[in-house]
């Protein structure tokens, strides 16, 4: 099968998840130390208004030290390729999340060890389980003081529906913390706090020899195989093949701060992560080792560089190979085009590419062409599906404050709308923009990005509504009569579908019972 085979085994494209302030970055940061493609890692302030880590694009993103937009870093270690997507923690952002979610082979959980399992992880969670995506669990900020991490993983079971494995055990934690026991290799990985450099391993094939008590103290050796021999009781042998079936999540324990258990994390995660993975399409299931060429967007950016005007489209390549200046199909237009600059990303530095294989994300300059979910082929009709568009729970009606700049507002409203920040509805009654976000933060990021990017000032009017729902039926008649009857709540998405606006659950409860021809949906699957 497939003349690219090699190449393709050699991909490991995985997302970090995690709550906000639970390390993400800082891993992120300390992985691409790793690979070369840093050279020194920028501390981290304490006051949470952080030196910019690679993978922080947006003024906005500097300024609250929260990662906005889902970034792409490449970056080659022990003869893998790897590509991290970053994603935002920030729950206002999670429908960007679950869309850079369809696009990875696996992904890592950072979880706090004081917080233990947070909302917002649970949610994503859900996610990897309906996809059954692998799952590799790093307990973060170990030198802190926190939850027993007994707790911790029976906290992580329960919360998260996984079974878990830990793969390596701490040594004590906070101000006492020593290091972990590698269970995987069978290793002593000795702390040192340092936030440069790499910590001292010691091999170590048995704990019980007394030896160990030349390196930990006797009653923290005591502890350590106390510990292991539970854990060896009480969880079963690490299998491989349940972790790729996404059933059981090994647990690692580290400090990224302090760049410690990372080293770690990463050899396991490159011998046991999938390569990339065959995926459903509406047609069929697409191999990744096919040698014709398929792909699709699962993100869309605007403005990556300010002093162009231009967006990129990110495409995820799920079989075979891509190349510069080659004529591929765009499915949805049915036209083919070819790509003269399409880019890789090493953090923030861009560089165009003369081919990609499968698991690699490509960017590709967008100058209008691409929605998201868009499917490019060798020539093939494909459709990949599941990348959904949430009803949104909070709306504001969007003003012009600047009658001069209508054109750049509407503009820069349109591009933000492709690229999934908000959705934008029209009211078929008095012809009112209405912007709906899953999240406040939204409002801000827009109002701030059409400033700086288009220079154009909006302005919000507050607008009480319970829910957007998209509604079809094949009983004409009641279709037109509801919509009659809800003149004033009826709205266009952008694709000019209808969509009714209830102002309150009570309100669509009704419309439900009054209306059984009618079917309300809570997602439209784009």
């Amino acid at each position: 099968m497939g003349q690219f085979s090699e190449e393709i085994k050699r991909r490991r494209t995985f997302a970090i998840i995690s709550h906000p302030d639970a390390g993400k970055t800082t891993l992120t940061e300390k992985l691409l130390l790793f690979g070369g493609a840093i050279h020194v890692a920028g501390a981290v302030k304490s006051n949470k208004i952080k030196k910019t880590a690679t993978s922080d694009w947006m003024e906005i993103e500097k300024q609250r030290g929260i990662s906005v937009a889902t970034s792409v870093m490449a970056f080659d270690y022990a003869d893998h390729k790897i590509n991290i997507l970053d994603t935002p923690g920030h729950q206002d952002f999670a429908e960007d999340t679950f869309r850079t979610l369809t696009a990875v082979d696996s992904v890592i959980i950072v979880i706090d060890v004081a917080k233990g399992v947070e909302a917002q992880t649970r949610k994503l969670m859900e996610v990897c389980r309906m996809r059954k995506t692998p799952v590799i669990v790093f307990v973060n900020k170990m030198d802190r003081d926190g939850k027993d991490p007994f707790d911790l993983l029976d906290e992580i079971e329960e919360e998260l529906h996984i079974h878990v494995r830990p793969l390596s055990w701490p040594i004590d934690m906070g101000q006492r913390f020593r290091g972990v026991y590698n269970l995987y290799e069978q290793k002593l990985n000795l702390y040192m706090p340092s936030k440069q450099y790499v910590t001292e391993n010691v091999e170590f094939k048995d704990i019980n020899s007394p030896e160990l008590e030349n390196y930990i103290d006797p009653a923290q050796a005591a502890k350590l195989r106390e510990d292991v021999e539970m854990i060896e009781g009480v969880y079963p042998e690490f299998d491989v093949n349940t972790y790729l079936s996404g059933d059981i999540a090994p647990v690692f324990f580290g400090s990224a701060l302090n760049n410690f258990g990372v080293k770690e994390l990463l050899d396991c995660f490159i011998r046991i992560a999938p390569s990339p993975r065959p995926v459903q399409a509406l047609e069929r299931v697409v191999d990744p080792e096919e040698d014709a060429f398929s792909g699709f967007v699962f993100k869309i950016h605007a403005n990556m560089d300010p002093n162009h005007r231009s967006c990129i489209a990110f495409v995820k390549v799920c079989s075979g190979k891509f190349e510069r200046n080659v004529n591929y199909k765009h499915v949805r237009f049915g036209k083919m085009m070819r790509f003269s600059s399409p880019t890789a990303f090493m953090a923030q530095k861009k560089e165009v590419v003369d081919e990609a294989f499968a698991g690699d994300i490509v960017g590709l300059p967008d100058t209008g062409n691409f929605k998201i979910g868009d499917t490019l082929t060798a020539g093939e009709e494909l459709h990949f599906k599941g990348l959904p568009s949430f009803s949104p729970e909070m709306f504001k009606y969007i003003e012009n404050a600047d009658p001069m700049k209508a054109k750049q507002l509407n503009k820069g409203i349109e591009q933000l709308m492709d690229e999934g920040v908000a959705q934008l509805f029209t009211n078929q009654f008095n012809g009112r923009k209405i912007i709906g976000t899953v999240g406040q933060l939204q409002f801000e990021v827009i109002q701030y990005r059409l400033l700086h990017e288009y220079g154009a000032q909006c302005r919000w009017e507050p607008l009480s509504l319970y829910k957007a729902c998209w509604i079809e039926s094949d009983n004409a008649e009641m279709l037109e009569n509801f919509k009659k009857r809800k003149a004033q709540y009826m709205a266009l998405d952008k694709e000019g579908r209808d969509v009714y606006l209830a102002d309150s659950s009570y309100v669509l409860m009704m419309a439900q019972q009054d209306f059984p021809d009618i079917k309300f949906h809570f997602t439209s699957e784009f």
